[in-house]
């Protein structure tokens, strides 16, 4: 029962519950739901017809019909160690620099997921970062994930239109959006998910149109999804084009294949120059951030706090001894014992439950309830030969995650579109189904897009944030002050280290308010001589409810 509700809450099993109600009343009566839903079938039909336009409505819609809820459902405020990450990066990329230089007074800004050197900039790779910088030169960082959201919803009618007919790769975009572009943490914070979602629909969509015509557009387009990926989520997008190179290769060395004279000019020349240009920009992006082309911002910060990698082959870091200690508390505690160690598939007791969770997440997150309805035609679909390729990879995909000591929603953004392209195919072989001349399976068809429409907002799956609201209205109060602000951030014993509030602007000098922390045994006079013609001010975290107070010495 425990499990039940940690992982379905009472929301979830009632909305499974109405699923179930809607499928009863679709075996009674297979023509429930008709007369509503015909004419937007006829409607969707002709639509996906004009393959361009309906990959342009789907990413219009799920742009307006979130902007029409900004009065219900705000602009986020971030509040994850890693959305504070992103958005580092976002502002360094928004004026024009790919880091920024180690700054004097490091000790004090130190934080979590951002390395201090040999740069100042955060440790994930930059895609996410740079789409929030677009975002933020045309006003603010969520417009970029706005933008990345409506494009993910084209990216997949595009991906479904290369596997599936057009009208059924349509119903799949409206599916995704309808899950993730309105009420769930993708759209409504600075994590990401979008994105990588995008490239795992990019490359996987190019792949039959590479196989059917070798147009040099497709191959550019496959490069440019591989470089997505590798600058999004990297390793889930290597497991995830594994596949896709294999199939490739075979083609190529086919005897069925066109000559070698037509695929090196068409196919295999803009891949490889698109491959070439992203590595050549992976290389110099961390020659910047770390001094060597190979070395990734991410395993500097791994190695620098002796983080546990995500990783199950590499070894576990000897811990160290922090001055901090939030980072005592997170890398050495939190950090090490909870994800790292309850995490890995060391065992193959230990594997079997992380599968079973990990799918449970999965479930739980991309399909329940309404979208486990097309597991009804399981079979169906594992004896279809048109999506045979994309059931291997996503059980490469899924084996992937093993390889991870944890599991997040958006780890598997990559596997987006294949997993939705199943999905709707197991709609479409689910809507055939006859019982005795009855067609059961249309009542069941228009039952799961019916329930889609209605239990959006219950796909709201929100991770759990630390309550860090208050850091955001003490800034609001700070920017309103005349002058540049020095906030001194100060922790108690029971600090909980994912409530951080230690995060700055890319260029901290020029920055309104600057967020310094408290480190017991280590003096703040340096920071006061640094920044000694702004105004400081004390603040303490923890207390029930935090407001600045002038600094002991200051008016």
């Amino acid at each position: 029962m425990w499990l039940v509700e940690r992982y379905l809450p009472l929301d979830q099993l009632l909305a499974g519950l109405f699923v179930l109600l809607l499928l009863a009343l679709a075996w009674c009566r297979p023509e429930f739901g008709g007369r509503a839903l015909a004419p937007l079938e006829i409607f969707g039909s002709r639509l996906a017809r004009f393959k361009r336009r309906a990959v342009l409505s789907i990413a219009a819609a799920a742009i307006l019909l979130r902007l029409s809820l900004l009065w219900a459902i705000p602009v986020p405020t971030p509040a994850i160690h890693d959305e504070f990450s992103y958005l580092l990066a976002a502002d360094t990329f928004a004026h024009g620099r790919l880091t920024n230089p180690p700054h004097p007074m490091w000790l004090y800004f130190d934080t979590f997921h951002v390395n201090q050197h040999p740069a100042y900039m955060s440790k994930y790779p930059p895609a996410q970062g740079t789409v929030l910088a677009l975002g933020q030169i045309l006003g603010n960082p969520w417009i970029g994930v706005l933008l990345s959201t409506a494009a993910m919803c084209a990216a997949v009618v595009w991906m479904l239109q290369g596997w599936l007919p057009p009208s059924w790769a349509l119903l799949g975009g409206v599916l995704v959006l309808l899950r993730f572009a309105i009420f769930g943490y993708w759209i409504n914070s600075y994590w990401g998910g979008a994105i990588a979602a995008v490239g795992g629909a990019l490359v996987v969509g190019a792949l039959p149109r590479i196989l059917r015509s070798r147009r040099p557009r497709d191959a550019i387009i496959l490069g440019f999804g591989v470089a997505i990926l590798a600058n999004s989520r990297p390793f889930e997008g290597l497991v995830l084009c594994l596949p896709v190179a294999a199939v490739l290769l075979g083609w190529f060395f086919r005897s069925q294949t066109p000559s070698w004279r037509e695929t090196l000019p068409r196919v295999v020349a803009p891949l490889c120059l698109v491959l070439l240009l992203c590595g050549i920009f992976m290389g110099y992006y961390n020659w910047r951030g770390t001094g060597n082309p190979f070395l990734f911002p991410y395993t500097v910060n791994d190695r620098t706090y002796a983080a546990p990698s995500a990783l199950l082959w590499d070894k576990t870091p000897t811990p160290i001894h922090y001055q901090n200690p939030q980072f005592e508390a997170f890398y050495n505690g939190w950090y090490r014992t909870c994800w790292w160690a309850e995490g890995r598939a060391d065992s193959i007791g230990h594997a079997a439950r992380i599968l079973a969770l990990d799918a449970g997440r999965f479930i739980r997150f991309f399909m329940w309830p309404e979208l486990c309805v097309p597991l009804l035609a399981f079979f169906w679909v594992l004896r279809d030969r048109r999506v045979r390729f994309l059931v291997v990879q996503a059980a490469l995909c899924f084996v992937g995650f093993l390889l991870v000591a944890w599991f997040l929603p958006h780890y598997a953004a990559p596997v987006l579109a294949t997993a939705f392209a199943l999905t709707t195919q197991g709609i479409r072989h689910l809507r055939k189904w006859q019982y005795r001349g009855r067609p059961v399976g249309i009542g069941f068809s228009r039952a799961i897009v019916l329930s889609a429409i209605v239990l959006a907002p219950w796909h709201a799956v929100n991770l759990p944030k630390p309550h860090v609201a208050a850091r955001a209205q003490v800034a609001a109060q700070l920017r309103e002050m005349p002058g540049q602000q020095l906030v001194i951030v100060r922790y108690s014993a029971q600090h909980d280290p994912s409530a951080e509030w230690v995060y700055n602007r890319a260029n901290i000098d020029r920055a309104k308010i600057v967020w310094a922390r408290d480190i017991p045994g280590v003096s703040l006079s340096p920071l006061l001589r640094y920044f000694h013609d702004r105004h400081v001010w004390l603040i303490d975290a923890d207390s029930s409810f935090p407001k600045p107070i002038p600094y002991p010495g200051q008016p």
